[in-house]
């Protein structure tokens, strides 16, 4: 191979596993993790015998595609650097990592069990390959891959039986490949304006991007992290009763709960756009607002829990009673997923230096205006 700087083409052996099955193991010992790099060798270059000018470069784990599509490709990222550090010539250019005692070579290299039952595994490989033969290489493997990629018969062999699986399809994509792969799986179950904010985010970091959910609220990515409507805002610009408005709202949480939970696999924060110094910094599973401060001329606060079917808590919001009865709204908070209410309450209580007592209202409360509400009279 010739000398100079190398570029890396990633890409991936994708694994569609049997319905039901998932992997026994996660990870490939050195040794059997050196044996599949071989196999994938001879199996790239039967697909493309001008791999043989590259370093192939493997790593003996298998992800899910929400663990490598995260900014900045972070295990592309750690396996390039690996690979480089391995003098040229060594194991005929072949470089495969793999667990030392029950441990990959570097933390970003560790699948998560949390994703471990989808679908489909990935195998993360990368060709470095000197600069002047990127373009073409690149343009070759783009054309084959997509053709004519699936694994041969010994390396699909190979990994059921390493791996404990049974394997529908075993094929070689590479990184724009799966990308698109990607794309497509999002928009067929209704995220492709999630998905516009991942490409965003991973293509194009450096540059922002707005969109509007399925349901129409509106998110956008900037500096690194995605910013979401405020719910109670989206249901100000909302029309219909309050029964219809209230069902809205817990369809827009729903949503973005879904959201949220994609988001955190990416690797990508979550914050509310709000206006000035409004929000509060997200916490563990759920997002807060503040729309206004307490007044003393009200009575103390109280924390109130909005409630769908289905659902459970969908908002908290906090309030003081004033004169007649009337509500005055002081924050709502998102709880993002069940486990994440307390830590919500306790924060908003701590805020406002009160009690964690939390009222159920056993259904979403709207004032007269439709808006997020509080009943006019005490709760016991």
């Amino acid at each position: 191979m010739e000398a100079g700087p190398l570029q890396a083409l990633p890409a991936v052996l994708a694994l569609e596993l049997s319905p039901g099955e998932p992997p026994q193991r996660l990870s490939l010992a050195r040794d059997d993790a050196a044996e599949l790099a071989a196999l994938i060798a001879e199996d790239l270059h039967a697909l493309v015998p001008e791999v043989v000018q590259a370093r192939l470069a493997l790593a003996g784990a298998s992800f899910d595609a929400v663990e490598l599509l995260r900014p900045g490709f972070p295990v592309w990222a750690t396996l390039d650097e690996l690979a480089r550090r391995v003098p040229r010539g060594q194991l005929e250019n072949v470089v495969a990592f793999g667990s030392h005692d029950g441990h990959m070579p570097a933390q970003t290299l560790e699948p998560d069990r949390a994703y471990a039952d989808g679908p489909m595994r990935l195998l993360p490989l990368s060709l470095l390959v000197p600069e002047a033969r990127v373009q073409t290489l690149s343009e070759r493997l783009e054309v084959e891959l997509v053709g004519r990629g699936e694994a041969g018969a010994r390396t699909a062999d190979w990994l059921m039986r390493h791996l404990g699986v049974r394997l529908e399809h075993a094929r070689y994509l590479s990184r724009n490949d799966l990308l698109a792969l990607t794309c497509v799986q999002y928009e067929h179950v209704n995220l492709a304006p999630l998905w516009q904010l991942l490409e965003a985010a991973l293509l194009t970091p450096y540059r922002g991007e707005a969109t509007l959910s399925a349901r129409g609220l509106a998110f956008r990515y900037a500096d690194g992290k995605i910013h979401a409507q405020s719910p109670a805002q989206w249901l100000a610009a909302q029309e219909g009763d309050d029964a219809e408005r209230s069902h809205a709202l817990a369809g827009v949480v729903f949503e973005l709960r879904q959201y949220a939970a994609l988001l955190h696999a990416h690797g990508l924060p979550l914050q509310l756009d709000a206006a000035g110094d409004r929000t509060i910094d997200a916490g563990e599973g759920w997002l807060a607002e503040i729309v206004a401060d307490a007044d003393d001329a009200y009575d103390a606060p109280t924390l109130y829990a909005h409630e769908a079917a289905g659902l459970g808590v969908v908002v908290v919001t906090l309030a003081q009673r004033g004169p007649a009865g009337r509500a005055r709204m002081l924050a709502h908070g998102y709880p993002l997923h069940a486990a994440a209410l307390g830590s919500l309450v306790a924060t908003l209580a701590d805020r406002f230096g009160i009690a964690s007592d939390l009222h159920a209202l056993g259904r979403i409360h709207l004032d007269e205006q439709g808006a997020l509400g509080a009943p006019a009279a005490a709760l016991h």
